[in-house]
Order: C-alpha cells, then structure tokens, then sequence
C-alpha cells in the first residue's frame, strides 16, 4: 500500500503544503508567510514555522505524521557527478570529496547523499515492464542498484551536500509541527518525479521556470538528468516596487494590491513593463543556455511558482520566448488546468521523489 507523505515547500512569501499518497496528490494548500520568518532560505524562528505548518494542517483538515521537505538552492549544493562503478559504503566515504572545490567549511560539517539517474533504455524498459504488469503509480520504477554502473563501469549520480545542523534544525521544525521527516532534497530533486512520470518523454528537454518572489530560477532537464540552474535576481518582488509607487504606498500594502488586483493594478502599464522587462530577461538566459548548449533542442517550458497565476506575466512570457509555454500543473497527474498546482508542484514532487 502507497504510503502518505506531507510535502512542504517553505517560500518567502507562502508555505505550500501536499499531501501525497503514493504519486497521486489528495490534497494540497498554500498559505501566506509571516514577514521576516524566512530570511535568505533559512528559517529564522524554527518555534513560529512549526506552529505555522501545524496550525496550517489544522485548518485545512491535512492529516498526516510523515513529512518531506524542499531544501531551498540558497542553502544546499547540488551537482553531477560521474564515478567509477563502487559499493554503497564506498561512496559514502568518496562523495565528500567531490565537493572540495564548493564547500569552503569543514566538510565534516555536512551531511551527503546521491540518487541514481536513469539511463533512457531503463527507463523504457520499466515504463514496458509497469504496464505490462499492470503496476499501479505508486510503485519506483526508476530505482537503481546502488553499486551498479553504466556500461563502461561508471555509476551517473546526482549528489547533495547540505549542512548537518540545518538537517537537525528541520527535523525539530518537524516534530513542532507533529510530523517526521522522513525525505529532505534540494528544490531541482522535486520536479525529477514528476519528469519521470512523463509518458513517452522523459528523453525530452525540459525548462522549469519558477517564478518566485525574490527571485526567478530557470531549471534545465533532460530527461530525468539535471542540467543547470539559471538564476535571475528579479521576481515578483520588483511588481510589488512599481505598484508601491504607482499608488504612493508601502511595498506590504503594494503585495496586496498586486495579489487581489486592486484597481486592476495587474493590467496597469508600470505592470505591464515589469513583465516585459522579466520576459526579456528570461529571453537573454535561454539564449545564454542554448549559446552554452549547442546540441540543445529545447521546444518546452513549464511555469511554476507564484508568478504562474498572473495571466499578464505568463501571456508576456509566451509573447517572448520561442518556446511552447505550459503551466506545471501539468506534470502533475490530473493537475492540467489547475492553477494552483503551478505553486503546490515542488511540495508534491517532494513528496514522491
């Protein structure tokens, strides 16, 4: 039987919570963010988000005791490696290493860890093999053997390193808000599953773009293998400046204004040049991306994050790029056309992953 996960995203404007059974999503809420309780992807008063996240599930009938949680890019280093064919505890011993030229601390201060990718005749091969069986969704068709290796005998990981203390300051945010953690992966690890769900594309391109509130991050996939992350020090934040002084009020007041569309504030032109300005920016990474790609064939991309449900955002965005715009939603299953899911989606890909 599929077990229930509570995946929890902690964003500096809201808190998205999924609860997830197997890869099917039962529920899922977002719930604005107290000021100042987040602060450069760190959690600033464990006791206050552990009240949030209980009273949150409270409110809104989410009854669950296991957690996952979205680690933040701010706070976790992440990246390919490629390593000669060993066993588990082999690599335990080895990955550290691997971060040498990132980590600058002590890397006896950080916790580590890796999943497989899977190769794309594995992944064809077990698609074949769940629907020949008639497995349900529920089951990881994508599992590898941690000790094998690729043809030429070497193993194609993605590797995580995050600081051991704030792995132990989330599991006591855990058990405030009455949950165990029981997975914790950085953001990029949240969108895998979903990727992987894909019928007949998961040897495809993929960009996800997540428009959030500090900032824009431009993921690139191929197939189920992470590629890069695009970083764009802009995001919904900058609206919230030009609304501010649109109307001659403080940029608290500017968020509401944006959020409800006061006045219609979202259609106004200081608006309206925000998004431009954004979709050009996003215009000038994708050229970037495809300069440093040559080999790209990248057709797709898919919004996320709270910019997804401003209509005046994403329709400035699919004016721009040369590229078929989708909303998340739809790598969730039975999630097309659902809007809210464009924010949920990292909540619920953690939840699976």
């Amino acid at each position: 039987m599929a077990k229930t996960i509570l995946g929890v995203d902690i964003g500096s404007d809201s808190l998205k919570l999924a609860l997830v059974t197997g890869k099917s999503v039962k529920k899922a809420v977002a719930v604005p963010m107290p000021h100042s309780l987040v602060k450069e992807g760190r959690v600033v008063s464990i006791d206050a988000m552990g009240d949030l996240i209980r009273s949150a599930m409270r409110d809104n009938g989410l009854h669950c005791t296991d957690g996952a949680l979205v680690l933040p890019n701010e706070v976790a280093f992440i990246r390919n490696v490629v390593m000669p064919s060993m066993t588990a505890e082999q690599l335990e011993y080895n990955l550290p290493y691997e971060f040498r030229d990132f980590i600058t601390d002590e890397l006896k201060d950080y916790s580590y860890d890796y999943a497989m990718y899977s190769t794309a005749e594995e992944i064809k091969a077990s698609k074949k093999k769940k629907k020949s069986e008639g497995s349900d969704d529920s089951d990881d068709a994508f599992a590898s053997d941690p000790v094998a290796g690729d043809s030429e005998g070497n193993m194609d990981i993605l590797a995580a390193a995050v600081q051991t203390s704030l792995i132990e300051d989330s599991k006591t945010l855990f058990r405030k808000a009455g949950l165990k953690l029981v997975k914790i992966a950085p953001a990029v690890c949240s969108f895998i599953p979903l990727i992987r769900a894909m019928e007949d594309k998961s040897d495809d391109e993929y960009c996800i773009l997540d428009l959030g509130y500090r900032a824009i991050r431009m993921y690139m996939f191929r197939g189920d293998r992470y590629i890069v992350t695009r970083l764009l020090e802009t995001g919904l934040s900058t609206l919230d400046d030009v609304i501010a002084q649109e109307f001659s009020v403080d940029t608290h007041l500017a968020h509401t204004y944006l959020l409800t569309n006061y006045e219609e504030c979202q259609t106004r032109e200081c608006c309206q040049n925000a998004y431009n300005d954004i979709a050009v920016e996003l215009m000038r990474a994708l050229n970037f991306y495809r300069f440093s790609n040559p080999d790209s064939r990248l057709s797709d991309i898919w919004l996320c994050g709270g910019g997804a449900l401003l209509s005046p955002l994403t329709q400035a965005i699919t004016d721009t790029l040369d590229l078929e715009v989708h909303q998340a939603s739809e790598l969730l299953s039975g999630g097309k056309g659902a809007k809210k899911g464009n924010v949920l989606i990292q909540a619920s890909g953690i939840a699976m992953y």
